[in-house]
């Protein structure tokens, strides 16, 4: 009797280890979630980004709902847009200054700084791209490691008390979309902007945000994640298995939703559905660049380079892998990108915001893990 006991507890305890094994490496993007086969066409690529899409909401940031155009009013005062959301006796205003180029003609191509533009000034003030800084504070507040108490005060929080427990990415995302609503509602004879052409960049956890608000609308043409660390371009799954960086269990639980870390705390990180290279590739068939900085081990950047790898096998996919690159190296202060980087950057706004005919093309630069992380080990297809 003890042997059969013994049997079965052996049993019990290998096959989940044997399952979560095989579920190490990252999810196939390209796979459907609900039906057989890969995605075979950018027609049907977009139908499996909804997928992806409803699963990061699902499980990590919360809903972000849908917002009528009548539910929406907007107006420029001077050099400012504000933009007002009513959703029942609720209303929300967001306002952003717009910083005109002193060169070239109306419509501009807009740069938006997710919080701020960290990018160093000489990248654009010689360019006719009209710069602005998302204000995301208007709609939720920024508490690292500071817990919730003043959630019910977040503008956001007040139109959806329902999506309270909602993470900040998914609120940042809302919001940042209500101003390019506010942009395209206007339109270029009064706002100066060229709807077609925007970018969006941010660095650290403002990186984080750049990548999730471009990410969720496709109305933006350009990603620029610069040191977006754990929980931006970096993989849940491979954070796990590195020492000292921000992984699922190590991070601000303000800027997810709590269940995440209920159900996928430790080695359940496995049984995530997805993983961050698919954040990461909802920005395809969009133009995507991701900057690292290895000087510092909490960004995660080994992990953030095998997640940007996965992800561009779907650019890869529809042959336009120009579209997506990456820069990875140290030696210079957080958020302060150094000259060596400043080609990538302008090759791709270059390119993306103003159609110039420049190349994009190996924009993949990690000097630190080339050759030196296993890609196999995570990358199966």
């Amino acid at each position: 009797m003890n042997r059969i006991l013994l049997f079965f507890t052996a049993l019990c305890i290998t096959v989940p280890y044997i399952s979560r094994a095989q579920s190490q490496s990252l999810p196939n993007p390209l796979k459907w979630e609900k039906k057989g086969g890969e995605v075979t066409s950018l027609a049907e690529w977009n139908e499996r980004r909804n997928e992806i899409a409803s699963l990061i909401q699902e499980h990590e940031i919360g809903i972000i709902p849908e917002v009528k155009r009548e539910q929406i009013k907007a107006r420029m005062d001077n050099d400012t847009l504000f933009v007002t959301i009513t959703v029942g006796k609720e209303s929300l205003t967001l306002s952003s200054h717009i910083q005109y180029p002193k060169t070239g003609k109306a419509p501009y191509p807009l740069l938006i700084g997710s919080s701020r533009i960290s990018l160093p000034d000489t990248l654009t003030h010689s360019r006719p791209v009209a710069l602005m800084n998302y204000n995301e504070r208007q709609v939720n507040g920024y508490s690292q490691f500071r817990g919730d108490t003043c959630r019910t005060n977040y503008g956001f929080v007040r139109l959806y008390p329902e999506l309270i427990d909602n993470g900040a990415y998914s609120m940042w995302a809302w919001g940042f979309q209500r101003i390019i609503d506010g942009l395209e509602l206007l339109g270029p004879e009064v706002t100066k902007i060229d709807t077609k052409h925007i970018g969006v960049t941010g660095c650290s956890y403002a990186g984080k945000m750049a990548l999730f608000c471009g990410a969720f609308d496709p109305r933006v043409a350009l990603v620029i994640a610069q040191e977006p660390g754990g929980g931006g371009a970096a993989a849940w799954r491979v954070s796990h298995t590195i020492e000292g960086v921000e992984d699922l269990d190590k991070t601000d639980y303000h800027w997810f939703k709590h269940s995440l870390k209920e159900q996928f705390h430790g080695d359940s990180v496995y049984q995530l559905p997805y993983d961050h290279h698919e954040l990461c590739a909802l920005v395809c068939p969009r133009a995507f660049l991701m900057l690292g900085n290895t000087d510092y081990k909490w960004l995660a950047d080994e992990s953030g380079y095998v997640s940007v790898n996965a992800a561009m096998r779907v650019w890869e996919r529809f042959g336009i892998a120009d579209r997506m690159g990456y820069s990875i190296n140290g030696k210079h202060p957080h958020c302060q990108l150094p000259e060596e980087q400043f080609p990538e950057v302008l090759a791709f706004i270059d390119r993306f915001l103003f159609e110039k005919p420049v190349s994009t093309a190996g924009i993949r630069k990690a000097e630190m893990f080339e050759g030196k992380v296993d890609l196999k080990k995570w990358i199966n297809f």
